[in-house]
């Protein structure tokens, strides 16, 4: 028997078009339709996919379903080319409305880092090697 295989990472959006510009924002390639869809998929680079549900779709299928309450347990990571990227992506974003949760810095592990949290507050990491 094979092992099963990584291939979705989904997200639930209270707000489906605020969270499809968020991610358009950072370059993620979502059909301009999408945003009227109950369930949106993109395959990402390298063959992941992305996906969104609206709560009313989570509800269609998980009934008692119900949203965390706290932080965010898992944050989605973009990698930057160059460190000022990272500020560049970080400036734009809140300029955009993003809510800023660390401003740019550099991390004790190499990388100039900050993070952005998206529309539902999941955590949103922008990184790039320090040279």
């Amino acid at each position: 028997m094979t092992q099963p295989r990584f291939d979705l990472l989904g997200l639930v959006a209270a707000d489906l078009p605020a969270s499809l510009a968020f991610y358009r924002r950072l370059g993620v390639d979502i059909p301009a339709d999408a945003d009227a869809q109950p369930h949106v998929e993109v395959t990402l680079p390298g063959g992941l996919r992305l996906a969104w549900d609206t709560i009313e779709t989570i509800h269609a299928f998980d009934p008692g379903w119900s949203a965390s309450a706290g932080g965010s347990r898992m944050s989605l990571a973009f990698d930057c080319a160059e460190p000022a990227q990272v500020d560049a992506v970080y400036a734009d974003m809140v300029a955009a409305g993003a809510a800023g949760h660390l401003a740019p810095f550099d991390a004790f592990w190499g990388q100039r880092y900050a993070v952005l949290h998206d529309p539902d507050g999941n955590a949103v990491d922008l990184f790039a090697p320090l040279k």
